[in-house]
C-alpha cells in the first residue's frame, strides 16, 4: 500500500482526496519509482478543483512532476537505485502521476537526476523552472542577447514567472516583471526584476500596436496580456508563449508580427524532445542561483495538497509548491 491524492469522478460527483491504495492498481510501466518529491503546479490544481478539463482518465492521481529512485525497471536505460526525474508526457492526465508515494512510468518519459541536484531541488525547478528555461533558451536561440533591451516576464510571482526572473537577471538581462500582487514587489527585486508593472495594464484590450519597448517577453497568461505584450514588442522582438492563466484566447493584430517582424515562440515543455529537456536541464544546474531557487520554494506533505491547491487557484500561492510525499 502507498498514500496518493487521487480524483474519482462518478455519480457521486468529482473529488480529489488521500488515499491508501494498494500497488496493484498502479498503471502499466515499465519504471517503478519510489517518489522523494513531486510538486503543485498551475495545472495540478486545475486537475485537483476541478476548474479545467486537464485530468482525461479517472480515477487518476494528479502530479505532472516527479524526483525520486528507481526501484524497479524493465526499462534498459534504468536500474535500481538510479535518481530520476519526470516532467509532463501526460503524467496526471492521461497517466498516475507524482503526487503518491511510489509511481510506475515510462521508462522513455525520465531523465537523469543531475548529480549537482537533490531531489528537492530538482521540485523546487519542476515543470515551471524546466519551462521557464526552455523560454531563455527559445528568445537567445532567436538572437535576444542581454544588449538587446528589456525583457517583460508576466504571472511574475507563479512558478514560471519566477523563475524566469531569476534566471534571466542572473544571465545579465534587465528584466521588467509584471504582477497583480503589489505585496510581493520586495520577492521580485530579490529575484533580480528591475521594475514591476500592475498586471491590471496589461489585462484589457489594447491598441494593435503600442510603444515599442520589449526585446523579448515571457508570458504565462496568455489572452489580452499576451497580445498587448506583443504590441509593445521591439523591431524583431521575440515573445515566448507558455501558459493560458488569462485564457486560451489571443485578442491580437497581425501589425506586430508584419509591421515589426515580431516573433511569438510557442514553449511546450509536455512533449518537448528528449535532447532539448537535457539540454534545459543541464542550464538550470549552470544558470540558476541556488539561493534564489530556495527563495522561490514553499514546501508542503500530501495531506496539504487539496487546500493548497484551492489557493493556488485563488491566486494566493507565490514561487513553487514542492510536495514531500512522505509527510
Amino acid at each position: 500500500m502507498f498514500k496518493a491524492i487521487l480524483i474519482e469522478k462518478d455519480e457521486a460527483g468529482y473529488r480529489a482526496a488521500l488515499h491508501d491504495i494498494d500497488e496493484v492498481q498502479l498503471p502499466e510501466g515499465d519504471v517503478t519509482v519510489e517518489v522523494a518529491y513531486s510538486t503543485l503546479n498551475y495545472k495540478d490544481g486545475l486537475a485537483i478543483t476541478d476548474k479545467g478539463p486537464v485530468v482525461r482518465k479517472f480515477p487518476m492521481v494528479p502530479g505532472i512532476d516527479i524526483a525520486g529512485v528507481v526501484r524497479e525497471s524493465r526499462h534498459p536505460d534504468y536500474r535500481a537505485g538510479d535518481r530520476v526525474i519526470l516532467n509532463g508526457w501526460g503524467v496526471g492526465e492521461t497517466h498516475w502521476g507524482g503526487l503518491a508515494q511510489i509511481a510506475r512510468l515510462k521508462g522513455d518519459w525520465l531523465v537523469p537526476l543531475p548529480d549537482a541536484l537533490t531531489p528537492r531541488q530538482a521540485m523546487a525547478i519542476g515543470t515551471a523552472g524546466y519551462t521557464a528555461m526552455l523560454c531563455v533558451m527559445a528568445l537567445e536561440r532567436h538572437g535576444v542577447s542581454p544588449d538587446k533591451g528589456e525583457i517583460v516576464v508576466t504571472g511574475a510571482a507563479g512558478g514560471v514567472g519566477s523563475t524566469a526572473v531569476a534566471l534571466l537577471s542572473g544571465l545579465g538581462y534587465t528584466v521588467v516583471a509584471v504582477s497583480g500582487r503589489p505585496e510581493e514587489t520586495d520577492y521580485l527585486r530579490v529575484l533580480g526584476a528591475a521594475e514591476i508593472l500592475d498586471r491590471a495594464t496589461f489585462s484589457e484590450p489594447g491598441k494593435p500596436l503600442a510603444r515599442e519597448r520589449w526585446a523579448g517577453a515571457v508570458d504565462v497568461v496568455g489572452s489580452h496580456t499576451l497580445a498587448n505584450v506583443c504590441a509593445a514588442a521591439k523591431y524583431r522582438g521575440v515573445v515566448t508563449a507558455c501558459g493560458l492563466a488569462q485564457g486560451m484566447d489571443l485578442p491580437a493584430s497581425v501589425a506586430p508580427f508584419i509591421l515589426r517582424g515580431v516573433s511569438l515562440i510557442g514553449i511546450d515543455s509536455v512533449m518537448c524532445p528528449r535532447p532539448e529537456r537535457l539540454e534545459a536541464w543541464s542550464r538550470l544546474v549552470r544558470d540558476l542561483d541556488p539561493a534564489k531557487l530556495e527563495a522561490i520554494t514553499n514546501e508542503i506533505g500530501l495531506t496539504d495538497v487539496v487546500a493548497t491547491a484551492e489557493r493556488l487557484m485563488a491566486g494566493r500561492v507565490r514561487g513553487r509548491v514542492i510536495v514531500d510525499v512522505n509527510r
